[in-house]
């Protein structure tokens, strides 16, 4: 399938969301950056950090659960809780559950937050963690095991953000979304095969402050056409100095190299590695609704899809042995 290159629409501060600015104006123009190919883990790969999800609770010496109501700029709908009910680590997995119920809570996360933090009440709740302030990694390949989940609505992510911003706010110093899915399952007259929406997305986010921000995107369905919530799929992205690639299942369904993204930082000037050359931070959460999904498909939030829940089985970090320093000897 082509990818394109898009300028997004502005999205008011969208430092915290996934995929904000998915939404694009003006005609795209096809890129030639796309490729499809096996690439199995090389054995130069070394793991560095892993959650494998034993226990009973989230380990909070790897993760930071956020706790916010703001929707992120792109209108979703829940409320983030540290709750059992929304974030929930059972025999050997992690649940991130969306639920509807009325819940008041902080409007944003602390390092956006006003002060006073006013409070905001929503009709729904879900879970977010983060590995923000106590893990961040420059380079390497990420992986995640997961069920997505179906339904009109769900907005399922794994996805990394700066630990510092060095080169400004969003998107000056960059986003990789690893994994992206909405609205699994409903009706989708673009899609491949007959069981309707059926794509998984991976993207990066740079360039200039909104409304100049732009991204580069792709959507892939699976090689036989099913859905990616019927089973466990292993989604990664490959990081290295100057490349990006993403993966599912091993095979490379997303390559974009330097020459294909930008920041119009001015603390960036003649450095064209940026603004993907930095430590960055792993996300994993699970959206109620949204400007991207209730404007897509069968448009607007089915309700009938909750209680749902987005499940992972493990999420791990390794690093090119031979050269932490680029990681691209590990990207042959």
């Amino acid at each position: 399938m082509a990818r394109f290159w898009l300028k997004a629409l502005a999205v008011a501060s969208c430092a915290a969301l996934p995929a904000c600015g998915a939404e694009a104006v003006g005609e795209p123009a096809q890129s030639a950056a796309t490729g499809t190919g096996v690439a199995p883990l090389s054995e130069d790969w070394t793991l560095v950090w892993e959650d494998e999800f034993e226990g009973t609770s989230l380990d909070y010496l790897k993760w930071v659960p956020e706790e916010s109501c703001w929707g992120g700029g792109n209108n979703e709908r829940q409320c983030y809780t540290d709750r059992a009910e929304n974030i929930a680590v059972e025999d050997g997995f992690l649940y991130l559950k969306a639920r509807k119920e009325t819940f008041t809570g902080p409007d944003r996360p602390p390092e956006i937050a006003e002060n006073p933090n006013p409070q905001v009440t929503r009709e729904y709740t879900s879970g977010k963690i983060r590995t923000r302030g106590l893990h961040s990694w420059k380079y390497g390949r990420f992986e995640v095991r997961a069920k997505v989940p179906a339904g009109q609505g769900m907005w399922p992510a794994v996805w990394m953000m700066p630990e510092t911003g060095e080169y400004g706010g969003w998107p000056l110093s960059g986003e990789i979304d690893i994994l992206e899915a909405v609205n699994l399952g409903a009706e989708c007259d673009e899609c491949e095969g007959t069981l309707g929406e059926n794509r998984h997305v991976s993207a990066l986010h740079f360039g200039d402050t909104s409304p100049a921000n732009a991204f580069v995107s792709q959507k892939s369905p699976l090689p036989d056409l099913s859905l990616p919530s019927d089973g466990f799929h292993v989604y990664a992205v490959e990081w290295g100095e100057g490349l990006i690639r993403f993966l599912i299942n091993d095979r490379v369904h997303f390559t974009v190299p330097r020459e294909e993204w930008f920041t119009a930082s001015p603390l960036a000037a003649g450095n064209a590695n940026a603004p993907f050359d930095k430590p960055f931070y792993i996300m994993a959460n699970l959206a109620v609704g949204g400007k991207w999904p209730e404007e897509s498909n069968e448009l607007g939030l089915d309700e009938d899809t909750l209680p749902n829940q987005f499940v992972i089985d493990w999420i791990r970090v390794y690093q090119c042995k031979e050269d932490r320093d680029t990681g691209r000897a590990c990207m042959n």
